[in-house]
């Protein structure tokens, strides 16, 4: 399997309103957010992330959100230099830029490739305009389309993402929204199933019996039927909500989920990074404006910078790789964690069909045991 490569996540907090459903990062400020100062401040961060880990050669740069298409054209410009100034990025890195498809946004997509953008992922997330008013989305179904259409104008990759197992929502209806969203083109689909967080609008809308989600049968039959239909036009999922053509995977995400190095840049951004042969986790402050003047007074915004144990790396490791279709290098485990892991566990799920092996070092999980992902990995990890 190819190695993880080195990443850049760039955060940008801000969104022009909060989705109920959201329980990222993300802030509305009614002023305008002064992009000369934040643009500023990432750059010192960024150079405070390279002299921690000096000498990468960046494959992936993600800007994420909150929502990265209210940035200007030349904020993301001025990023995506002071990486260059800091780290070697490779001649076909991959540069995403996560966007909501309204109007005045996609306007700035020539802006964007201009800079150095060459994925973007479209946040569609529904396309029938009951569901969408329903998630507290800001854009129409016509705006989605339009946006999808001029993306893959102007950029040489397009991702969108959708969510499913919203309240009411059929197996039947899923499957027509399914096929008539592959249809649009793209390479690359993000497909979640709507959770419940707590904190959320929606999870005081679902604890008081105001909303309601699928159950678990319907909530089943919703997954197979993505995975039959996205099986079905050439884009099987490589992890367990990500589906695309073969070779369109998202290198950026392939890094966090093969147990990559990558530094986080911005509010509330998470980096792991191997400092002095140690693996560290980082996370800087999530307050916008306080991570600013942190990086101001500081050079980073950094809250946390803690080295990771054996047992914390092995867990992650298994976390993050047994999402993947191709599973997990068994050999990598035990260099990373300095144990093997229990042979009667691996023997067990085999049996009972929810994991396998492919050839003498890999570890997989089976499309029947991916439903119950969680229940799997906590039983090879216990």
């Amino acid at each position: 399997m190819s190695e993880p490569g080195f990443g850049v996540y760039v955060h940008w907090p801000f969104c022009a309103a909060k989705c109920p459903y959201c329980d990222f990062n993300s802030h509305v400020r009614r002023a305008e957010v002064d992009q000369t100062r934040f643009l500023a401040a990432y750059r010192r961060e960024i150079a405070h992330m390279a002299a921690l880990a000096p000498g990468r050669t960046v494959a992936s740069v993600f800007f994420g959100g909150g929502t990265p298409s209210l940035m200007k054209p030349e904020t993301v410009a001025g990023v995506l230099e002071a990486i260059a100034a800091a780290w070697r990025i490779e001649d076909d890195a991959e540069i995403t830029l996560e966007a909501n498809p309204t109007s005045v946004e996609a306007d700035r997509f020539h802006g964007y490739r201009a800079a150095g953008v060459n994925r973007v992922s479209l946040g569609v997330q529904a396309l029938n305009a009951a569901d969408l008013q329903g998630l507290g989305r800001l854009h129409t179904v016509e705006e989605a389309v339009a946006a999808m259409e001029l993306a893959r104008a102007i950029f040489p990759r397009v991702s969108f993402d959708l969510i499913y197992a919203r309240p009411g929502q059929s197996p039947e209806a899923w499957r027509e929204e399914l096929t008539r969203a592959i249809g649009y083109g793209t390479e690359h689909l993000s497909l979640y199933q709507l959770t419940i967080e707590e904190g959320t609008p929606f999870f005081a809308l679902h604890r008081a019996g105001k909303l309601k989600t699928p159950d678990e049968a319907i909530g089943r039959a919703l997954w197979d039927v993505t995975q039959e239909v996205c099986g079905h036009a050439g884009m099987p999922a490589y992890e367990i909500s990500n589906h695309a053509r073969p070779g369109c995977e998202s290198r950026h995400n392939l890094v966090y989920w093969r147990y990559g190095e990558y530094a986080g840049i911005g509010p509330g951004a998470h980096g792991r990074l191997i400092v002095d042969g140690v693996r560290r986790e980082l996370a800087t402050e999530r307050n916008p404006e306080l991570w600013a003047a942190a990086v101001e007074a500081e050079g980073s915004g950094l809250v946390v910078n803690d080295a990771l144990s054996l047992e914390a790396q092995a867990d992650e490791f298994l976390v993050m790789g047994l999402r993947l279709a191709e599973g997990i290098d068994l050999a990598r485990f035990h260099r990373i964690s300095g144990r093997r892991l229990d042979q009667r566990r691996i023997d067990d799920l085999v049996m009972d069909g929810m994991v396998e092996r492919v050839g003498a070092d890999r570890l997989r999980v089976t499309p029947e045991g991916f439903p119950v992902l969680d229940a799997v990995v906590a039983d090879l990890g216990s």
